[in-house]
């Protein structure tokens, strides 16, 4: 069933079409991933959607009740909100539920003996009940955990900019809706995070309309995809990789027609070259076909990005680093590291928030200083380094201005010059576009154009914090290609896991404490290595149940088994009481992770011992489906042991 219906929908910035009566619906559990070069109007669409902007002309249908959440790229927040007062906004009865009872538990703990703050409690303690906003609020915590954030009491404006997109993705994911639309989700957060936020969305309720250059991600999210380009809409139905099939298709058939175009064109012109005078309608119609077929936008491959900019030449010695250490705060971030960077080095950097990847690119930039160690950077590197960070731009110098401060012309990968304009037109600045002030640019052009100027100094080593966060798909891809045939050593820092499968032949592992692992291969077959590891870990947790049953190889022939073993027997006559007192024990865990809300060291102390109950549940339950089959089969065959062959 439809649940919104956009109809006849257009929108344009001054004289910028950005879409022009598109028409799509979206209904109940549909996976939208919405795809389109920076400044097509992705953001845009999602705000209208939203109900936070309107276009210039259309309309949105929904039922009256219809609920959305919305997360910005750029959230706004309250002044001197914390964590868990953001978390919990908004005007549902269960959302000012939860928020009237974090504030009574908090004013509580300040005065413990205050008798009126008791019972307005207790008398909170009733409306959680009855809204059942318990598990809410416990699931609400974990994924905040889970996201990296722990204290819930903290001012976000006392987060970093990265923390305070991951509490607003929290804040979008715990409260209910019916659409939940996410733009670039996987900004700000780990390969781990990506994975269990994958999880988590393959599970919730509501319809999904989502921005992400994350392709995996997008691949196993997503079931639809819209396209907006040249102020159209394309909708395919199945996922990324789906998309990219149909999409093929759809050019092959667009290059025909074009074909077909330019034809019709040249007979055109060629019989208006003969002399054709227009003095009847039928000539004047004839002259007006010729102008439509000539000024006719076409949608193809010219709508390529083209990144052809040349390297400085690069020596056989580039970055060796000698015993490196870095701390910050008695906080050590690296620890004794020594790398020989090689010319044409394929170097992936990555690990959790905040463990130190940025700051090895800051000290390889000579933005830092090491504590110890020695960095001796070769004679011939021209570095460049594009960094995460939101760059200072006068916004109000021009484009092409901007790009003039770093090179008036440049040299392309087959030795031609080429001016700063032309250069402009391939990274797809229009000439007019060219003239504009940085101020009305997206945020995504932005990022293009600044990558840009970082190419522009003809770099032979490059420095990349997080390319992928707001760059379109399309300029990433060929961001991609133009890496492969780079000349000089590549180092990035990313959570993107098809940008660094593309980018990386070997990684830095940040594993925390300084401590840095080197990996030899892809970033998918380091994750997939690790997830192996970890299935093998849980095994080895769950030994006894697993060595017991290695051990009674002789289980598999049961028929000729007469009874059970005396610590079989003691296993199966007390089984059942474990089992009962490990989930009463978990359903106690539940009940005091909510009751401590506001303390979070006791609230992660008792999530953890949650985890243990919840695995020791599983190691009895496979004991108890061990033991019942071995009892049942048994009963069937009481077979006498000495009869064994």
């Amino acid at each position: 069933m439809n649940i919104l219906s956009v109809l006849n929908m257009s929108k344009s910035y001054g004289e910028k079409v950005l879409f022009k009566d598109i028409s799509f619906t979206i209904a109940e559990n549909q996976r939208i991933g919405l795809i389109g070069v920076n400044g097509t109007g992705k953001s845009s669409l999602l705000r209208i959607v939203a109900g936070l902007d309107s276009g210039d002309e259309g309309k949105l249908v929904h039922a009256n009740h219809f609920r959305v959440q919305f997360l910005s790229q750029n959230p706004e927040f309250s002044a001197n909100e914390t964590v868990l007062q953001h978390i919990f906004a908004g005007d549902s009865p269960l959302m000012q539920t939860i928020r009237d009872y974090e504030q009574a538990l908090q004013a509580l703990e300040e005065e413990p003996q205050n008798a009126q703050k008791q019972a307005a409690l207790f008398a909170i303690h009733q409306r959680m009940d009855t809204h059942n906003a318990w598990e809410a609020s416990t699931q609400a915590k974990i994924i905040l955990t889970r996201l990296g954030i722990v204290e819930f009491q903290k001012p976000i404006s006392q987060l970093s900019g990265g923390q305070k997109k991951r509490v607003a993705l929290a804040s979008a994911l715990i409260q209910p809706a019916d659409l939940l639309i996410l733009d670039e989700p996987t900004n700000h957060i780990d390969h781990e995070t990506v994975k269990w936020l994958e999880e988590h969305l393959s599970k919730y309720r509501g319809a999904l309309l989502l921005v992400t250059h994350d392709r995996y991600f997008l691949d196993r999210v997503t079931n639809r995809i819209f396209e907006i380009s040249y102020g159209n809409l394309y909708n395919y139905e199945g996922n990324y990789a789906v998309y990219l099939e149909k999409k093929a298709d759809r050019e092959e058939q667009d290059a025909a027609s074009e074909d077909k175009r330019q034809n019709l064109l040249r007979r055109e012109l060629a019989w208006l070259h003969r002399g054709a005078k227009a003095r009847t309608t039928k000539q004047k119609a004839r002259i007006d076909r010729v102008e439509e077929l000539r000024d006719r936008q076409v949608d193809g491959p010219s709508d390529a990005m083209d990144i052809s900019i040349g390297a400085s030449r690069l020596g056989k010695k580039v970055i060796e680093l000698t015993k490196l250490s870095k701390s910050f705060e008695q906080r050590r971030l690296i620890t004794d590291l020594s790398y020989i960077v090689m010319p044409r080095d394929r170097l992936g950097i990555i690990g959790a928030n905040g463990c130190g990847k940025s700051t090895l690119l800051n000290l390889l930039a000579g933005r830092l200083q090491p504590d110890e160690g020695i960095i001796d950077v070769g004679s011939t590197v021209k570095l460049a380094y594009y960094t995460q960070e939101n760059v200072e731009m006068d916004e109000k110098l021009r484009v092409i201005e901007y790009v003039k401060q770093a090179a008036e012309t440049i040299r392309t990968t087959d030795g031609e010059i080429i001016t700063a304009a032309q250069m402009l037109e391939r990274f797809l600045f229009s000439p007019s576009l060219q003239w504009t002030p940085i101020a009305k640019l997206s945020g995504g052009e932005r990022r293009r154009l600044y990558l840009l100027r970082t190419l522009m100094g003809e770099p032979n080593v490059l420095l990349l914090d997080e390319p992928t966060n707001d760059l379109d798909i399309q300029t990433l891809t060929i961001l991609e290609d133009y890496l492969e045939r780079f000349p000089g050593a590549v180092i990035t820092v990313s959570h993107d896991r098809y940008f660094l499968d593309r980018t990386a032949e070997h990684l830095f592992v940040f594993n925390g404490d300084g401590q840095i692992q080197r990996f030899y291969g892809t970033c998918s077959e380091y994750l997939s290595q690790k997830q192996h590891e970890s299935t093998l870990d849980k095994d080895n947790i769950q030994g006894t149940a697993a060595q017991t049953k290695l051990n009674q190889e002789p289980s598999k022939h049961i028929g000729k088994l007469r009874k059970l073993s005396f610590k079989e027997q003691k296993d199966w006559d007390e089984i059942e009481g474990r089992i009962a007192e490990i989930e009463q024990q978990i359903a106690e865990l539940k009940r005091q992770i909510a009751s401590h809300g506001a303390d979070y060291t006791k609230v992660q102390a008792l999530f953890e011992e949650e985890q243990k109950a919840v695995l020791a549940l599983e190691v009895a339950m496979e004991r108890w489906t061990e033991l019942s089959e071995l009892v049942e089969q048994i009963n069937e065959h009481n077979v006498p042991h000495s009869q064994k062959p």
